[in-house]
């Protein structure tokens, strides 16, 4: 990872801008940007079925028929799901030998509307389970090809799914390019706020978008705390309680018998006080205000079903004033393996120093720890607020102009996050002001799309022959 060492990569040495700019621009003889069109599965290719269910061995089995049920629903679930993959398709493809801090799974649903600290709307990556160092074009490409997945599933042409994955590459390469000329402090202050965003483009957006766009933007501030606790709890016996879901929320009483689940009660106990350590003094203050209400596990997203996920209800000044977190398993992200081990043992703290590196800021909540479960396993964790004014964008429905406006932003916002890690001169370098780089990820796009449909098309057939068990 470069911002240990310095942005050449080595402890002590500092090469000059036109040096970095130099280096990068040298990396196109070996790697020469149109290189990174082609995709081909490699005559080794391990069985993606095998990745999945290799994942699937150290979760939590009753939950993982519901993993493989939302895979099966469409290519585009699938691809979610589908991050280690990907991972071990991209160390066989071409790359530019320069590295960045990486998401590790920067599909397009992962780009949303987050809370800043001061109560400001900020777009933003928010999924980083996967993060770690590792070539910047590999999150690019995941990016790209989630764009023409989505695109095929609206119906889009060919040509409208190029055109949105241009547009997409060349909005991360120029905010590269600008990035480039800024100084450091500059780079680490940089962000999209929403509300400058708008204010930006007024006599680009029609009534109808604006409309929309204030909608999702009030949407988004009303997902808080205070909703979240309104939808998931309820009041009995004189305490609130995290309302049952089953299989997708169970509270801790419905979980296990009465010795275990006191056990486990305490083991949760211990995560939440031992988590505050990682937290700043003034945050830790805070926390220590709260009390612990109630415990539900909860089943997340499609590629993190089976991981253990416990939502956490605090209460503070009284029942009026709820703090819900959530602590998730932590596990070695699916790049390790081929960009080599991370620098931090515990899996928790390396979710959320990928999180803070690469986000232009990050929830005051945001913390790590690692703790013994009553099976006597030691696992990581990291904790977040549940809600803090999330909102997402979801592609099906939409329009060519506006998927490629999102993916516009979405470039933007992944090459600021890179900038904060990765050497952005020598990536500047590297990308130039040419297009021959726009111009290979519709085609590297098309190509794993396709190979995505048939490791879909794989599971389906797996779980129709009794091989994955689905929910």
């Amino acid at each position: 990872m470069t911002g240990r060492a310095g942005v050449t990569g080595e402890p002590g040495q500092h090469l000059t801008p036109q040096e970095r700019a130099e280096r990068g621009r040298a990396a196109r003889a070996t790697t020469p940007r149109s290189a990174h069109a082609a995709f081909e599965p490699a005559p080794d290719r391990p069985d993606p079925l095998a990745l999945i269910e290799e994942q699937s061995a150290t979760r939590v089995s009753e939950l993982v028929p519901i993993r493989y049920s939302r895979m099966r629903e469409s290519p585009f679930r699938f691809y979610r799901g589908a991050a280690a993959i990907m991972a071990a398709d991209l160390a066989a493809t071409p790359n530019s030998g320069l590295t960045a801090q990486l998401c590790g799974d920067a599909h397009l649903l992962n780009f949303r509307l987050l809370a800043s600290p001061e109560r400001h709307l900020m777009f933003d990556i928010n999924d980083f389970d996967e993060t770690h160092p590792g070539p910047w074009e590999w999150d690019v490409k995941r990016l790209a090809t989630s764009l023409v997945i989505a695109g095929r599933a609206n119906g889009y042409t060919t040509k409208e799914r190029a055109d949105i994955v241009r547009a997409t590459v060349r909005s991360y390469r120029e905010r590269m390019r600008t990035l480039a000329g800024m100084g450091n402090l500059e780079v680490w202050y940089a962000h999209e706020d929403v509300e400058e965003l708008r204010a930006m483009e007024p006599n680009r957006m029609d009534k109808a978008r604006r409309k929309r766009l204030t909608r999702a933007l009030a949407k988004a501030r009303s997902r808080d705390n205070i909703k979240a606790f309104e939808k998931l709890t309820y009041f009995a016996d004189g305490e609130y309680r995290i309302a049952p879901d089953p299989p997708l929320i169970t509270p801790l009483a419905d979980l296990l018998p009465d010795l275990e689940r006191d056990q486990l009660e305490g083991a949760i106990r211990e995560l939440v006080s031992g988590y505050a350590d990682s937290l700043a003094s003034d945050r830790r203050g805070l926390l220590a205000q709260y009390r612990l209400a109630d415990v539900a596990r909860k089943v997340v997203g499609v590629g993190s079903v089976g991981t253990r996920c416990w939502i956490i209800l605090l209460l503070g000044r009284d029942g009026n004033d709820p703090l819900l977190l959530q602590a998730k398993e932590a596990d070695v992200s699916v790049l390790a393996r081929y960009t080599g081990g991370s620098e931090y043992k515990n899996q928790g703290r390396r979710v959320v120093a990928g999180q803070r590196l690469m986000q232009a800021t990050s929830d005051i909540f945001l913390g790590w720890k690692r703790t013994t479960g009553i099976d006597g396993q030691q696992r990581d964790f990291y904790v977040r607020q549940l809600h803090d004014w999330k909102g997402i964008v979801e592609p099906e429905g939409m329009v060519p102009d506006s998927l490629r406006r999102f993916g516009v932003l979405c470039g933007a916002t992944l090459a600021r996050a890179h900038a904060r890690s990765g050497d952005r001169i020598a990536i500047a370098g590297y990308l130039g002001a040419g297009d021959p780089f726009d111009r290979a990820l519709p085609v590297f796009g098309e190509s794993y799309a396709d190979q995505n449909e048939r490791d879909h098309a794989a599971l389906v057939e797996a779980v129709r022959a009794g091989r994955m068990p689905s929910a």
